[in-house]
């Protein structure tokens, strides 16, 4: 391996992270592509192991010869030796590297991207053993996890997430259940809706909050993704093929069962997004799947002190954040997909390489990469506005529904502490109840406790973005890296 090269670390290994470490490395760059999972691809890209010995396992995507593509360059570029590809890598901390100052001279002040950085990893599944690396800049693709906001009933053995779902089927080859509803709201339900059917399970029922029609009103924004209109076709086909019935506008309202799940009500909702009294109806089902839409990663932008637009992480035209030596891309700077993750890891990978070896991008190939980003952009925004939670979604969690299942605080304690104790923030929900202070840290209820409290969701700033053992936070200082 040609160790001159300017070293660049690729944080996450799905779309937007395949396409900047190929970038990159086809543009002189050396990149060290550092994944948790024990293949690559992300939860897009997913595949059951070899050993399962599936037949079809394209069968389970619609965007195969994609992958297919990005896989057979990724094995050429690991054995040019112009990538290492470390998986079942989870990284914790990324902090910039300070150089070892002569004995008796003070140490140069350090700044992010003046002199590297050091990503700090645990590898293996009992994220044991320690493993850092060290880089001339960082890239992070770390992509995004599912909001599921809570319900009576929501802890039931038998509610899993839409994305849980989907990891079994496509890694696992295995089903949730014999017959499931699918609720909640966002694009992702129509995959799972669809890809569990096929594989034999009967979808009672697909529940979809927002109305899908109102994407009627954009035809222009339509009219610019004749692949995306295909694909939501060839979706409502495959519901029409296998008679699931589509409720949109309407929720779950409460998931039922004593030991597990054996059915969940369902209501529809008025224009208002409220539930319309008398339309409840019971479905039996043992399986809810069930999602409400997408958050990024943004953990370790916000502990290398990248600046947050919202909810994600803020770049400019070059995925460049206001970090010197940091890029981002993919769904950590805004849920958009797959196509989208594609286009902004080729810009990011592309615009690392030209800083780090001090050349200049092919101007056509970065045009159409922009544009694909553009479009992508373009009509995500308007997904934006049309799969919402229902406004009022907390009129029917009751207060001795759990809401923190790490630390088990129900939605009484946190409204308890805004009314009784003039909470007014998350952060003082959280350390007035403990909601947010498990294994999570917040990850999974935040949005639910924000939504209860009446105030608006920020970012955490959370400093470690995953739990560390402490012998491993005690030898992180040690000079021995990769």
């Amino acid at each position: 391996m040609a160790t001159e090269r300017p070293h660049l670390a690729v944080i996450g290994a799905g779309p937007a992270g395949l396409a900047a470490s190929l970038a990159a490395a086809a543009h002189g760059v050396r990149v060290t592509l550092i994944d948790s999972a024990a293949g690559a691809g992300g939860q897009f890209y997913r595949r059951p192991p070899a050993g399962l010995g599936a037949r079809r396992p394209q069968a389970l995507h619609h965007r195969w010869r994609t992958w297919r593509r990005l896989e057979d360059a990724l094995t050429a570029r690991v054995e040019a030796g112009t990538i290492r590809h470390l998986a079942d890598h989870h990284v914790w901390c990324v902090v910039p590297a300070v150089p070892e100052a002569p004995p008796d001279t003070a140490p140069p002040p350090a700044g992010p991207g003046s002199v590297g950085f050091v990503v700090h990893a645990l590898l293996g599944p009992l994220q044991e053993e320690p493993v850092t690396v060290r880089a001339d800049a960082v890239l992070l693709a770390t992509g995004g996890y599912e909001k599921v906001l809570p319900f009576p009933g929501w802890t039931l053995p038998g509610v899993i997430t839409a994305g849980g779902a989907q990891a079994m089927l496509k890694g696992g080859l295995v089903v949730p259940g014999q017959r499931a509803v699918v609720a909640g709201t966002g694009p992702l339900l129509l995959p799972v809706a669809t890809g569990l059917a096929a594989a034999g399970v009967e979808v009672a029922a697909l529940v979809e909050s927002a109305d899908p029609k109102a994407l009627l009103r954009r035809p222009v924004t339509l009219a610019a993704q004749p692949g995306k209109v295909a694909e939501g076709v060839r979706y409502g086909a495959q519901l029409l093929r296998h008679h699931v019935t589509l409720l949109p506008r309407h929720t779950v309202v409460a998931a039922h069962g004593e030991e597990r799940l054996d059915a969940v009500t369902v209501a529809a909702l008025d224009m208002h997004g409220r539930v319309r009294p008398g339309t409840e109806r019971r479905v039996p089902c043992d399986t809810l799947a069930v999602g409400h839409g997408m958050l990024a990663h943004i953990d370790l932008a916000e502990s290398l002190g990248c600046r947050i637009d919202g909810l994600n992480v803020a770049v400019d035209e070059e995925q460049r954040t206001d970090v010197p030596g940091v890029w981002a891309a993919g769904e950590t700077t805004g849920i958009g997909g797959a196509a989208l993750s594609l286009a902004e890891g080729h810009i990011a990978g592309r615009s690392a390489a030209a800083r780090l070896t001090g050349t200049r991008p092919d101007p056509r190939a970065w045009a159409r990469a922009a544009r694909s980003r553009r479009r992508a952009r373009e009509f995500f925004a308007v997904l934006d506005t049309v799969y919402v939670p229902p406004a009022h979604w907390t009129e029917q969690v009751t207060d001795d529904t759990v809401v923190c299942r790490c630390e088990e605080v129900t939605a009484g304690a946190v409204r308890n502490a805004v009314d009784e104790l003039g909470a007014g923030d998350v952060r003082t929900v959280k350390l007035l109840t403990r909601a947010g202070m498990g294994w999570c840290q917040g990850r999974m209820c935040e949005p639910a406790v924000a939504g209860l409290a009446g105030c608006e969701q920020t970012p955490a700033r959370r400093l470690l973005a995953r739990p560390v053992p402490l012998g491993v936070l005690a030898r992180a200082g040690d000079p021995e890296v990769d």
